[in-house]
């Protein structure tokens, strides 16, 4: 299934969306909730109706009411999320960040998959992103995949943990580098540099829509794997390439590190972390090696830019500048 979110007369709406129609939960089933955040809690009981009315959909039933996909204005698939955690699963360009360190990889990279906290507050949709003046000193995308929590779970094994999946999304880890350069020296954070937007979308695909995709994890691995190529386009023009199954840890391990001690819950994002050349920080430092006269790009103002994941869609958002001049980076002590 595609679970869809979206703006019905200024209220969050919950649809299904078959064959480029929305169909809204309420006028499929009184039984079904009308937000994502009431479909997650309730998923036991919401899941299997919805599959057996999205089946009856995908087979041409036709007497539900519905409105183009092209008429309606989405938004995050999950509009609230109860937290956001990012990971660090690929190897390509966790080795990139070894580079920019003048330092190898850890190897604790294979020891363990880690994460860090995010603004769940400043998740958004397709759209534009506002950004304030030093948001656009070296801003950068980050092609990642991300998938939300269903149901909820303390110490869950990774044997187990696909089970806990609701469904897969694109997602956009928008960075300002600069901001991230600067506070990362007092090792600590990512925070300014990245909690002001990320963006998800364009819908939530369920699991059962990607078993066609779905291979072996690397070699001592648990969990699901899935060969989803990932691209993005900046105004058009493709920057970035790269596939789901390069993933080293499995979101499913992933989930087991999360959960450690701590209780998941339903509507929680975690992120896969950004495929390799995956973002303008990797591509800028890859083309610097082989070229010192390499001219680095970021984005700017006005930037479109596209994120495709095979079977889960095409995220798009624009960039916006903030009408405040305000700067916390001309607040520095010197």
């Amino acid at each position: 299934m595609k679970l869809v979110s979206y703006l019905r007369e200024d209220d969050t709406q919950l649809a299904l969306l078959v064959n480029g129609f929305l169909f809204d939960m309420d006028n499929l089933n009184p039984n079904l909730p009308v937000t994502i955040t009431m479909f997650l809690n309730y998923w036991e009981d919401s899941y299997p109706i919805a599959h057996s009315v999205n089946r009856l959909l995908e087979e041409g039933t036709n007497r539900f009411r519905a409105i183009r996909l092209e008429e309606a204005e989405l938004i995050a698939p999950v509009s609230a999320p109860t937290s956001f955690r990012d990971a660090y699963s690929f190897r390509d360009h966790a080795a990139i960040g070894g580079k920019i360190r003048n330092a190898p990889l850890p190897a604790e990279f294979d020891q363990f998959p880690v994460f860090y906290f995010s603004n769940h507050n400043t998740i958004t949709g397709p759209g534009n992103i506002v950004c304030m003046p030093d948001h656009l000193k070296k801003l950068d995308f980050e092609l990642e995949v991300a998938i939300v929590i269903c149901k909820p779970g303390k110490n869950i094994k990774a044997e187990e943990a696909d089970n806990y999946i609701g469904g897969f999304m694109i997602i956009n880890d928008f960075s300002a580098r600069q901001l991230q350069r600067e506070e990362m020296k007092l090792n600590l954070g990512p925070s300014k540099g990245k909690d002001f937007a990320t963006a998800i979308g364009p819908w939530l695909v369920t699991p059962d829509e990607l078993e066609p995709f779905k291979v072996a994890p690397k070699e001592n691995h648990i969990g699901n794997a899935y060969n989803l190529k990932m691209k993005c386009s900046v105004n058009g023009v493709q920057v970035s390439e790269g596939n789901l199954a390069d993933m080293t840890w499995t979101f499913a391990e992933i989930i087991e590190r999360c959960s450690y001690g701590v209780q998941l819950y339903p509507g929680d994002i975690i992120g896969s972390g950004t495929v390799g050349t995956g973002c303008f920080l990797e591509l800028n430092t890859t083309g610097k090696l082989n070229d010192p006269h390499y001219e680095e790009q970021w984005l700017k103002e006005g930037d479109e830019i596209e994120l495709e994941v095979e079977a889960l869609g095409k995220l798009k958002n624009k960039i916006v500048k903030a009408e405040s001049d305000f700067s916390i980076l001309d607040l520095k002590k010197m």
